[in-house]
């Protein structure tokens, strides 16, 4: 009888210690900051937002439609200057670190992220006819916010999600996530208040925020003209290696032209 109590009270013990290392750590699960790149060839730019100095680079500058790129909580967002020069000719694009990524000051959290996205739309606004956003995992919840509190032309979502809360219960489905998260991007919540023209583009083998997720937001977005296309083959860190994603990127923007 002692064993028993001993084990049920060891496994309760360490799934108490499970519960505190996700709520304390949850952050360093959910954000990766890359290191500062420099050598890179391309115009930069900073934005100021409540003190904080955040860093990128400008791609095909001047140019009168403008694409802010939101990147993964991963992502070395220099590393899409080639494919984002080629399928957006016409727009000027702009890479901005998050914070506490590359040479961006400050601490990344939901409200932070979303904070300084109205800041660069607000930055910008004035120089372009038109923003259109791109958002790639952690960063279609940032673009799908700032799409709910901007004029947005066009809406690119590359492996979205319904919200961050519902991925970790899919990772995580014996822990209490709904207690314990505090970065949620519930991107449902904003998804009614979309207007602008939305293409999904999800990764057929995706492990990391499996098919169901977009799914569920595409269902959400009401109010709004969706294309949704998967990458039959695709996963999550590769997708934009298919040739198909950069024949779909190129078909949704030459309709809109």
């Amino acid at each position: 009888m002692k064993s028993i109590v001993f084990i049920i009270s060891a496994l309760a013990l360490f799934y108490l210690l499970g519960v505190a290392l996700l709520y304390f750590l949850q952050r360093n699960l959910l954000f990766y900051p890359v290191p500062a790149v420099d050598g890179i060839a391309r115009e930069t730019i900073s934005f100021n937002n409540d003190a904080i100095s955040l860093h990128g680079w400008v791609l095909n500058p001047d140019k009168q439609k403008a694409l802010v790129y939101f990147g993964g909580n991963a992502e070395d967002i220099t590393d899409n200057i080639p494919l984002f020069e080629e399928l957006f000719e016409n727009y000027t694009v702009y890479l901005i670190n998050y914070r506490g990524y590359g040479k961006s000051q400050g601490t990344p959290t939901e409200a932070a992220l979303f904070s300084d996205a109205i800041a660069i739309y607000d930055q910008i606004m004035e120089q372009h006819s038109s923003i259109s956003l791109m958002g790639r995992s952690l960063g279609s919840g940032v673009a799908v916010y700032l799409a709910s509190k901007r004029d947005i032309y066009q809406l690119f979502l590359l492996t979205p999600y319904d919200s961050i809360a519902e991925v970790a219960k899919t990772h995580y489905p014996y822990f209490p996530i709904s207690y314990l998260i505090k970065d949620r991007f519930e991107s449902v919540a904003y998804a009614a208040q979309l207007k602008a023209s939305i293409l999904i583009l999800a990764a057929e083998f995706d492990q990391v925020v499996p098919v169901k997720h977009a799914e569920r937001l595409r269902d959400r977005l009401t109010r709004s003209k969706v294309s949704y296309h998967l990458i039959a083959g695709a996963e999550h860190n590769n997708i934009t290696a298919f040739p198909r994603y950069r024949e779909i990127i190129r078909a949704f923007i030459n309709r809109a032209e």
